[in-house]
């Protein structure tokens, strides 16, 4: 917890300034949307048509409507979003003249609502997209600069001819009359576009897409700065679409019937040669009825062949039994054969009279020898059987095979009838095909050419608008609330890091914590801002109290407060805390090594009374600066022989005398400030005692936990600020 509260406390610090960078953001963005152009957006919903679905009874317009599929969508999107599409709906609107009311920071497109209408004739290619400026000085005269620079003077409802192509300029009267209160007289812009700016424009603010993959709705959105003229837009395209679909449907239905007149006739000519050809065969081949001649024997024929496949399939069970039993006649007992080959209840009685035996020899070895009678009676017995078995299975194969042979040479002499008869039945069977193919064709092409007509006379489209696009009333971009938002937000995050690039590059102690994870020097005391004398009396007895218990006063003491700076805490702590000690009544002697206090000027060694029990003494004398390590321990041991206790305010670190009155004392204390003393000077502080081998070294922290607001430092800044500079001006009127 107590991380996470280091983490934000100079957020927490700095929040003045983060709502104050959120209330310019908004601001900022306020002003910022004043003056940006708005876009709005205007959308048509259109339906395609689908072959799954329509009006009843339509089927024959729907069977022929070679654009209706379910999963022509995207190819539909494209055709939306197509040059030709665009430009044919380009030639039905008048957007290729722009007319803008000119402001002192932005233009307005003003479209239908503009006060005069142009025409202009004879614009050379290098007058277009660029800006005409039309001011209009009262209802009846104008002047006209062109691109080149050109001033030109006319009048209302007159032809102005010009270097740059004629133009005639009147008052909108309809729209005049509607809005009386309409500002007339004003500075105007126009530009008349060429066809690729104005396709491009509109490819750039065009948004055709469909609504669902599986659903036949395409969305149609435009955006401009006119909602007259994204609505107008979006109508149009929606529009030229169908008109488009039904013109293209229309001309491909007249093409299909012309193709289709065309290929009937072709066709008629062909059956009419096939019918023809039937009948010249049928006279020659004197051929009646092939199928009904032929009937009979095939079915002879066919039973035949069934009876022999049923013979061919028992043959070949038998063979396969036969070659398994030789296989293996050594090992009979052994073998397994298919059940399904034994077609007899004998051979099968046989099989279950060899396992019976099988069985009871098995029984019999179990009490006598295989060379005993008994077991050579059951041994010859199923010899005989499976030498009869055998013999039987080949007399079944030769059997099978004769019945067999028979039937094939049968099958033979009954087909030698159908000789001739194939090639008659091929000769009529092709010819008749290809009657039915002329045939079939013929009926085909009579029903589409029916269709095709049909639809060459329904002049209609199965695509329908079912969402016209209406005027928008509120711009779509910019998003007012969203860019206000975002610019807040921006302007914390902004804040942020402003905040932590500050925090880390100022670096100072900041907290305990910052000196724990640094340095292995313990923290003796933390001094907090102290507001008054009574709190500052209150605190520092208590911090004596600690010092001693911690065992870092006792009595013959030397103290020693250090700092980097003169303005870490050093002098208040020394001050105060030697006031403390006094008060329990014990003599107590501050030793200013450097005049830091400047309570009085006195000479080196002299030692002056400040309260009962609290004496002070200086250093400040360069004869001490020349005093050896041995001799300056001689003569701060006699400044502290009367007195209980002494503490030394240290010179500032790194000056001559520091490390020297360190090295002598008993203790001491380094202070560091949380506001001013940077963080890199714990780590310098733990080289100096490792290098130095200071004596019983502790730190204590000033202003422990002192987190000013951020407004009043900047005005302390500017108040440093303002007595730096009253100070140079004095110092000038002084010279």
């Amino acid at each position: 917890m107590q991380e996470s509260l280091k983490i934000i406390r100079p957020y927490f610090r700095g929040l003045p300034l983060i709502i104050a960078a959120m209330v310019s953001g908004y601001l900022i963005a306020s002003k910022y949307l004043n003056y940006v152009t708005p876009m709005y957006e205007s959308t048509t919903k259109l339906r395609l048509a689908d072959l799954n679905e329509g009006i009843s009874n339509s089927n024959l317009f729907k069977d022929f409507d070679v654009f209706a599929s379910t999963n022509k969508i995207a190819a539909e999107i494209e055709v939306l979003k197509s040059q030709v599409l665009l430009e044919k709906t380009v030639s039905k609107l008048d957007f290729s003249i722009e007319t803008y009311r000119v402001g002192k920071i932005r233009s307005v497109e003003l479209y239908h609502q503009a006060p005069f209408l142009v025409h202009v004739s004879d614009l050379p290619e290098s007058c277009l997209d660029k800006s005409f400026d039309l001011n209009i000085t009262d209802k009846k005269h104008y002047t006209l600069t062109t691109p080149d620079r050109q001033l030109v003077r006319g009048t209302m409802g007159d032809t102005l001819k010009t270097t740059a192509g004629s133009f005639y300029i009147r008052l909108n009267d309809q729209l005049l009359r509607e809005n009386p209160h309409l500002k007339i007289i004003d500075h105007y812009q126009f530009q008349v576009l060429s066809k690729q700016k104005l396709l491009g424009q509109i490819m750039k603010n065009l948004d055709v897409m469909a609504l669902d993959k599986d659903l036949a709705v395409i969305r149609i959105s435009f955006k401009s700065p006119s909602p007259d003229k994204a609505s107008t837009m979006a109508n149009k395209l929606a529009e030229v679409y169908i008109q488009d679909y039904i013109d293209t449907k229309h001309k491909l239905a007249n093409i299909t019937v012309n193709f289709l007149e065309d290929q009937i006739e072709l066709v008629n000519e062909k059956l009419t040669k096939a019918e023809n050809q039937i009948q010249d065969f049928r006279d020659n081949k004197g051929i009646t009825n092939i199928r009904q001649e032929t009937e009979t024997d095939m079915r002879k024929i066919s039973q035949l062949k069934i009876q022999q496949t049923n013979l061919k399939m028992s043959l070949e069970a038998i063979q396969e039994l036969e070659a398994y039993v030789k296989e293996g006649k050594d090992h009979f007992l052994d073998l397994a054969p298919n059940f399904e080959a034994f077609t007899d209840l004998l051979s099968t009685e046989i099989v279950k009279k060899i396992k019976d035996l099988q069985a009871e020899k098995r029984d019999l070895l179990l009490t006598y020898t295989p060379e005993d009678d008994r077991v050579k009676v059951i041994d010859s017995k199923i010899k005989d059987l499976t030498s009869y078995l055998i013999e039987s299975i080949t007399n079944t194969r030769k059997n099978l095979e004769v019945k067999y042979n028979k039937l094939s040479t049968e099958i033979t002499a009954s087909e030698q009838v159908f000789i001739g008869v194939p090639e008659k039945e091929k000769n009529l069977t092709i010819m008749k095909r290809e009657f039915n193919i002329y045939q079939q064709t013929y009926n085909f092409l009579n029903e589409k050419k029916i269709e095709a007509e049909i639809a060459q006379a329904a002049r209609i489209a199965f695509h329908r608008v079912i969402t016209p696009a209406e005027i928008s009333k509120q711009p779509v971009s910019p998003n007012g609330a969203i860019i206000k938002i975002v610019s807040a937000i921006l302007g914390m995050f902004a804040t942020v890091l402003f905040i932590f690039a500050v925090h880390k590059l100022k670096a100072k102690v900041n907290d305990k914590s910052a000196i724990e994870t640094s340095s292995l020097i313990p923290i003796a005391a933390l001094t907090p801002k102290l507001k008054d004398r009574n709190t500052a009396e209150e605190h520092f007895q208590k911090v004596a109290a600690q010092l001693e218990i911690k065992g870092l006063i006792s009595k013959k003491d030397l103290i020693c407060l250090s700092s980097f700076r003169p303005k870490e805490g050093a002098v208040f702590n020394s001050l105060n805390l030697a006031r403390a000690i006094s008060y329990q009544e014990r003599k107590v002697l501050l030793i200013d090594v450097a005049d830091d206090l400047k309570l009085a000027t006195l000479p080196a060694g002299e030692i002056q009374q400040l309260s009962d029990h609290l004496y002070i003494t200086g250093l400040n004398n360069d004869d001490y600066k020349r005093f050896s390590k041995d001799k300056l321990k001689t003569a701060i041991a006699n400044l502290n022989q009367p007195f209980d206790l002494t503490l030394i305010l240290n010179a500032q670190l790194g000056t001559q005398m520091s490390l020297l009155m360190m090295d002598l004392s008993t203790t001491n204390l380094i202070v560091l400030d949380s506001r001013l003393t940077p963080e890199k000077r714990i780590i310098e502080a733990d080289l100096m005692k490792q290098e130095y081998d200071l004596p019983n070294v502790h730190f204590l922290l000033n202003r422990n936990g002192y987190t000013p607001s951020i407004f009043s430092e900047v005005a302390l800044c500017l108040l440093r600020t303002v007595n730096f500079i009253k100070g140079k001006i004095n110092k000038i009127k002084q010279s």
